[in-house]
């Protein structure tokens, strides 16, 4: 029997939109396993100590871009926010920040979960109490609609326990890793990791004329999809160490930088197994990579 935290329609305002440093847009997936690993803490230093939550899936039911585009512009433009002034009047230095407000459900999977079933109504209010003060992917929550515990059977015979996570997180899209896609054109087509990402998001316009020389034009992509760029952990470039001052003066410190890939928003229906769509960390020391993956690839 496995048990879930499902967190329903988690509202965030002004959340980090930008997940790397050259793509905005829906938050990097180390803030959402980040914020997981915040709660675990937390859980560490109650009467819960022992449950473990190491896995997450996303479901965005509402993301809205802080971006304004006038009617003859070709660009976006990043909508600031107004920022206190200084002693003498002036404005300070602005700095554009990318924000966004959304609206999304976390299923959280909890491991060694002995609570009984009596305890667990105070579990879920005290989950829900711990996630309205805290903050996710740089964003003030301003609601949570329910927190509930839910169990799931691996090996049972009917889909009940599955189809009630799928209709939870409706109506949604639900964020699931698609490196496949860039690993195989960057074999099969000898490219490198950049241009293979971007071979699958661009947009080739073409137009076709016919005898009565009228011109069609058509829009198409690689691939069917919605894919979308996104930030899935580090690449260590430096060897580790210990800095000057550095706040956690026990642990190792090394520069890194951010790793890019591709990801697909997918409605519910279409996962066909739980684990297709559970994020978790995964450390490669060898090649210096501290990754967010789904369970489902393994290499």
């Amino acid at each position: 029997m496995r048990y879930f935290i499902l967190i329903s329609h988690l509202k965030l305002q002004n959340a980090n939109a930008m997940s790397s440093p050259y793509t905005i847009g829906f938050p990097a997936m180390t803030s959402w396993l980040g914020g997981v690993h915040a709660i675990q803490r937390k859980l560490e230093t109650t009467s819960y100590k022992g449950i473990t939550l190491d896995k997450v899936a996303i479901s965005c039911h509402d993301f809205d871009l802080q971006t304004y585009r006038g009617k003859s512009d070709f660009v976006n433009s990043i909508i600031g926010t107004a920022n206190p002034l200084d002693k003498d009047g002036s404005r300070p230095a602005f700095i554009a920040e990318a924000r966004c407000h959304l609206d999304v459900s976390l299923l959280v999977e909890c491991l060694n979960f002995n609570l009984n079933p009596d305890d667990f109504a105070d579990f879920e209010n005290y989950i829900k109490q711990l996630v309205l003060c805290m903050k996710y992917a740089g964003g003030d929550v301003v609601d949570v609609k329910n927190c509930e515990i839910i169990k799931f059977d691996d090996y049972s015979d009917n889909n009940r326990d599955f189809n009630k996570i799928l209709h939870n997180l409706m109506l949604g899209h639900v964020l699931i890793e698609r490196r496949d896609l860039v690993k195989n054109t960057m074999q099969n087509e000898q490219k490198d990791a950049l241009d293979a990402i971007l071979d699958y998001l661009k947009i080739t316009h073409s137009a076709t004329q016919d005898d009565n020389s009228t011109i069609t034009w058509t829009s198409s992509r690689k691939t069917n999809g919605w894919l979308v760029p996104i930030a899935v952990g580090f690449q260590g470039i430096s060897d580790l160490g210990y800095a000057k001052n550095q706040r956690d003066d026990t642990t190792p410190h090394r520069f890194a930088e951010s790793i890019v890939t591709l990801g697909e928003f997918v409605m519910p229906y279409r996962i066909k197994q739980i684990d297709d769509m559970l994020w978790q960390y995964r450390v490669d020391l060898e090649n210096n990579l501290y990754l967010c993956q789904n369970l489902i690839i393994t290499n």
